[in-house]
């Protein structure tokens, strides 16, 4: 559970304190990257609070996703294509569905403790 959060707060921390700017032309391309890694974020947050949490498959999903993604944006710009759109919606649909089974996760901890501070 640690290295996704840890990783978070790296990434976090690396843009309040650097002037590093990406060019606009690479815009696109940054935040389907963006999207996959957050996708492989609470992926692997979901991962560990089901107790199936990988390491070497957290990082190397993060990587795939991100190239995967990245990929799909460079080859739709030479094809004249907005295949970008397809990586969005694949993974932002995977996003809020892990988002979601995080929830239900939490939820039910919560429901389980209270009813044994109840008992």
């Amino acid at each position: 559970m640690w290295l996704p959060i840890l990783g978070l707060l790296i990434g976090i921390l690396l843009g309040f304190f650097t002037e590093f700017r990406i060019p606009d032309e690479y815009s696109n391309y940054l935040s389907i990257a963006v999207l996959a890694a957050l996708d492989t974020l609470f992926g692997g947050i979901r991962a560990h609070l089901q107790n199936t949490f990988e390491g070497n498959v957290f990082l190397t999903g993060f990587f795939f996703n991100i190239i995967l993604a990245a990929g799909l944006a460079f080859l739709g710009v030479h094809l004249g294509v907005d295949l970008y759109l397809a990586a969005i919606f694949a993974f932002g649909v995977r996003l809020f569905n892990n988002i979601a089974v995080i929830r239900r996760i939490l939820l039910s901890n919560w429901e389980e403790s209270r009813r044994k501070n109840e008992a």
